[in-house]
């Protein structure tokens, strides 16, 4: 059975979330994870522009102080994305990154892109994987010698919750690595709700859809020999025109992520603590350029070691708090839980868990 402890909302004089923060990284033995001299990478999400329910910076620095203090040497860092948006490539991702508040100045460590200016740097490694036997992670997250894996918990479309596995699997990932992980997603256009409003184009990174027709009959269409799967226009289209046909491509998708996590953890298993911020759970991911409503109230934040542990923790609390299936209310057709539950399956941790609370 795995150790997560819990940090709740409640605060007081000189014992706000930071403090709770620094007491979680005790709780966790951060100091056992980070070796003298060692290059910590701080995983997290720098999130688009017009996104506003990210993790602020002020934890990030809590964060990397921390980290100063086992005797590391952190950098904070993420991957550039499959889609075009504000992080596609390196110089709009840090122009981002300091749009949302995230500079050296402000987090008091290095900003690094790990995958490189194009999203080209990268190390294969191989696993065990029952989908995949090469995996393509993240330059300077192959380099480093522990982890700090820092995820806001959300809705996803294709994974019905976005946490640390998502965060490490799908965020220390190359560009290729995430077209590997969503190859399987290959949607498709209902002329019939189509407006021809364009939009899919704008984000779709393969140049893969056109308008076709004249008049009431103009319509997009994907032409599925360029698609690369990225899924990115399904959730961009507000009139619902778009759609992937689900039967085991979204089980695929989240399969993979899991086995992304195998190769990013590979040799490190002793060397990462997660960190899950149930705080502002919105119902989309931080990868849109905007953020809705809370779909539940703010619980806390989490830490453990067991990457399996504090997702199930997390599923858990959030449920209760809601007193439903949360994700799979907003997203029915995507069982979230298959994520986990296949991450404990490959060994990535334990369903087992205490939850330990520092309040």
């Amino acid at each position: 059975m795995s150790e997560v402890y819990f940090a709740n909302m409640r605060c007081a004089p000189n014992r706000g979330m930071l403090v709770k923060l620094s007491e979680l990284c005790r709780k966790v033995g951060l100091k056992d994870i980070v070796a003298e001299r060692d290059f910590v990478a701080i995983k997290t999400s720098f999130a688009e522009p017009g996104g506003t329910a990210f993790i602020p910076p002020i934890y990030i620095r809590t964060m990397v102080e921390e980290v100063k203090k086992a005797g590391g040497r952190p950098f904070v860092s993420d991957t550039n994305t499959l889609y075009v948006g504000g992080r596609a490539h390196a110089l709009r991702h840090l122009q981002t990154a300091a749009g949302n508040g995230f500079t050296m100045e402000t987090v008091g460590a290095p900003i690094i892109i790990a995958d490189g200016l194009r999203g080209h740097d990268f190390q294969e490694v191989e696993i065990e994987g029952r989908l995949l036997k090469k995996v393509k992670i993240a330059a300077a997250f192959y380099q480093s010698d522990a982890f700090v894996v820092m995820s806001h918990l959300t809705g996803h479309e294709v994974m019905g919750f976005g946490g640390a596995l998502k965060n490490v699997g799908m965020g220390m990932g190359s560009r290729g690595g995430k077209q590997q992980m969503h190859s399987d997603i290959k949607p498709s256009v209902n002329p019939e709700r189509c407006t021809a409003c364009a939009k899919c184009i704008e984000w779709c990174p393969a140049g893969a859809i056109s308008i076709v027709g004249k008049g009431k009959e103009k319509h997009a269409r994907i032409d599925r020999s360029l698609c690369i799967g990225c899924g990115e226009c399904t959730v961009m289209c507000f009139q619902a025109a778009i759609q992937v046909r689900l039967t085991g491509v979204l089980e695929n998708a989240q399969k993979k992520v899991v086995e992304y996590c195998m190769g990013a953890l590979k040799g490190k298993e002793d060397k990462v603590a997660f960190f899950n911020f149930l705080i502002n759970v919105t119902p989309d991911c931080d990868c849109w350029n905007y953020n809705d409503a809370r779909a539940v109230e703010d619980i806390g934040i989490l830490a453990s070691r067991d990457i399996v542990a504090i997702e199930q923790a997390s599923l858990d609390l959030l449920n209760e708090r809601a007193g439903k299936d949360l994700f799979r209310s907003i997203y029915p057709a995507v069982d979230c839980q298959k994520q986990v539950d296949y991450a404990a399956e490959m060994g990535l941790g334990s369903k087992e868990y205490e939850l330990i609370s520092i309040d």
